[in-house]
């Protein structure tokens, strides 16, 4: 990397570390600050990387850094699609990166979301990472909204999570439906290293996956029923409705009571939260 490079990078990291506040991801505020937004060792820690590497690229060192430490902490600094790109660019990069991974929920959004409330709802992208939901969304599968940010994912929760694995009352009809959707996605980015990284990590933790991987079904995501029994209130019964966002590769996935019972189990959940 060149010396000019390191120096931009260092730079770009500091604003876009000033820029986030504590409270933004779900930090405590803690003692008077001497700097605007995060420490470094805060965006360290939460990018899952050494605080010493992470203030040595920071200072402007001759590191290197991969693609995956890279997409960790543009996760953390909510780096948006352009940012990312000129990340890689300074960081000595050229691989792209995966659509609709970086967007920033604006307010508008998450009004959106909370105003569908008592329908769980939320935003994800095509890898199924969840990137915002409302207050439904979260009681009714804490498991993935309270899951560290690289496996705040349905697909990795559904193949993980004991938890959510048991809730999913059709879970062999569903879950190869939702692996052949997400393959239908991976075939435009089978050449990031990121998808390829999340597909490796998911293999080795989900024997399950890994299997029905190999069959190499592909679908396009569409309405589907879903069939979920939640240990506090029971079996719910619900049909997805996606809608696409403007930002690329990016929906809002809506899940609408098909019956008294589900609409009354979701109150009850809110209610007792």
């Amino acid at each position: 990397m060149a010396e000019a490079k390191r120096t931009d990078l260092a730079a770009f990291l500091r604003t876009r570390r000033e820029r986030i506040t504590p409270e933004m991801v779900d930090l405590a505020p803690g003692p008077r600050r001497r700097t605007p937004g995060l420490r470094r060792e805060e965006v360290a820690q939460l990018a899952g990387v050494g605080v010493t590497w992470y203030t040595w690229l920071e200072q402007g060192r001759p590191i290197n850094a991969s693609t995956q430490v890279l997409d960790a902490i543009a996760r953390t600094l909510r780096l948006d699609n352009a940012e990312w790109q000129h990340l890689y660019r300074l960081a000595g990069h050229n691989a792209g990166v995966p659509a609709g991974d970086a967007v920033r929920v604006t307010p508008q959004i998450q009004e959106i979301l909370d105003q569908l409330d008592p329908m769980p709802a939320c935003l994800s992208n095509s890898r199924c990472d969840v990137l915002a939901w409302n207050s439904a969304y979260a009681v009714l599968v804490p498991e993935v909204v309270q899951a560290p940010e690289g496996e705040r994912n349905t697909l990795w929760q559904s193949c993980v999570s004991t938890k959510l694995s048991a809730m999913l009352v059709n879970r062999e009809q569903e879950l190869p439906g939702v692996i052949a959707v997400f393959r239908g996605a991976y075939s435009r980015h089978a050449d990031d290293p990121c998808w390829q990284g999340f597909v490796t990590r998911l293999s080795a933790a989900s024997p399950e996956f890994a299997r029905l991987w190999a069959r190499q079904d592909v679908a396009e995501p569409g309405p589907r029923e879903k069939l979920m029994k939640h240990e506090r209130v029971g079996e719910m019964r619900f049909t997805t409705t996606i809608l696409h966002s403007p930002a690329p590769e990016t929906r809002m996935v809506i899940y609408s009571p098909m019956d008294d019972g589900t609409r009354a189990a979701i109150d009850r959940l809110l209610t007792e939260t």
